[in-house]
């Protein structure tokens, strides 16, 4: 099954909806966390391993996925991740100690990238240029879904049943993927475009990629920018139930406003691609947060005790500017490596979620519990990030002017 022509509107809804799962297995069960405590005899730091534990099995599971689906092709690589994620959730929902919950949340964290990892070079394999960008700016708009409706659906879950029914609704949604994934994802890398099986080619590429400056300066630019969001995100229990002082059914309080920051981030991005260049919007949305970021500082060190909606706002606006910065800095990437996009993705999402998995597993513990530690950690995030883009920016490189031919076999040269 080997075709690039494919209705870019199902792609899209279908590729949104591979990279839900992974977004979907992390905050659904945050509101589930006390009665899992109670349950499992986990206090709140244990519990906070649970996310920890996927995280850096994600991580280091991410170098892999975009290297296998170079090399045996994207359908065939998520559609293994998907039954591994499967059988994943089935272990979470029949575990009964903390410690077989993290041997399988570990897998669930093996698998539950393959979609947004290998999504990303599905997307790179059948459009270039505006058109890639508009694609992957629907996806992210589609994708933004998860993030809010996740702890929503796991608190209604909760209200009904106990906490394992929200890992059997997570094993229910991968089955509905994977049968989509079979009936409707054609293969976009052909056979003769796979890089041929090779342990030392692929240390050879990844050395080579991580070596460039260009992709760290890049790579670190977007992961340092999400930082400012996702240490709200791995906060979230404390955030809401402790400093907000809502309960378990009102997460949506704070995911809901902040992932619609997000959406219309996308949808604006898509919308502008082709009429703004990559860099003014780049740069527009850097500005965006550096105001939400101060307007944040500003709230967290004049008011004793946060509320909504004032609370989540600056959230709103953070999120739209990242929705702008994402998808320049990931396409200008994918296109540094036109014969290994699978691997560029990959290293890509490594350093992102090896920065996530400190965050929610180090950093967000620390300071939780203290809405102005909060903002200044989340500022100091995105002020780095934005040192980063600033800096590739001086070297006049972002994003490059055209793309590559499709014929380009190598990575660019480092600058």
């Amino acid at each position: 099954m080997t075709s690039t022509r494919v209705p870019l509107r199902r792609l899209a809804l279908l590729l949104a909806g591979l990279a839900m799962f992974g977004p979907f297995s992390i905050d659904t069960i945050f509101p589930a966390f006390p009665a899992m405590g109670a349950d499992l005899r986990a206090d709140k730091l244990a519990m906070q391993q649970t996310i920890s534990v996927y995280l850096i099995a994600y991580a280091l599971m991410s170098l892999v996925h975009g290297p296998l689906s170079d090399m045996f092709g994207r359908r065939r690589v998520i559609l293994g991740g998907l039954v591994v994620f499967i059988a994943a959730s089935v272990g979470c929902a029949l575990s009964e100690n903390l410690f077989t919950l993290l041997v399988f949340r570990a897998l669930q964290g093996l698998s539950a990238g393959v979609g947004l990892i290998v999504g990303r070079a599905v997307i790179r394999d059948v459009l270039h240029g505006d058109d890639a960008q508009r694609l992957m700016s629907q996806v992210s708009m589609i994708f933004g879904v998860a993030p809010a409706i996740a702890p929503v659906v796991g608190g209604w879950l909760l209200g009904v049943g106990r906490w394992p029914l929200i890992f059997w609704f997570l094993v229910g949604f991968s089955l509905l993927l994977l049968l989509a994934t079979w009936r409707w994802l054609p293969e976009t890398l052909p056979p003769d475009s796979r890089l041929a099986p090779s342990p030392k080619r692929l240390l050879r590429d990844y050395a080579w990629i991580a070596i460039n400056p260009r992709f760290l300066r890049l790579s670190l630019a977007g992961a340092l920018n999400f930082s400012a969001l996702f240490l709200y995100i791995a906060s979230a229990p404390a955030f809401v139930l402790d400093l907000l002082r809502l309960d378990e059914r009102q997460f949506g309080w704070f995911f809901i406003p902040m992932i619609s920051g997000m959406m219309l981030g996308a949808f604006v991005s898509g919308r502008a691609a082709g009429r703004i260049s990559g860099t003014r919007l780049a740069g527009a949305g850097f500005a965006i947060s550096a105001v939400a970021m101060l307007a944040n500082l500003a709230y967290s060190a004049l008011v004793e005790a946060p509320s909504v909606p004032w609370a989540v706002l600056p959230m709103v606006f953070n999120a739209f500017g990242i929705a702008l910065v994402f998808p320049i800095v990931t396409l200008t990437i994918l296109d540094m490596y036109p014969r290994q996009r699978g691997s560029a993705s990959s290293l890509q999402a490594f350093v992102g979620l090896v920065l996530n998995a400190v965050i929610a597993g180090v950093l967000s513990p620390l300071v939780s519990h203290d809405p102005l530690h909060l903002a200044a950690l989340a500022a100091a995030f995105m002020l780095a990030g934005w040192a980063f883009w600033r800096w590739e920016a001086r070297r006049g490189r972002t994003p490059p002017d055209c793309p590559p031919p499709p014929e380009a076999l190598e990575p660019t040269a480092q600058v």
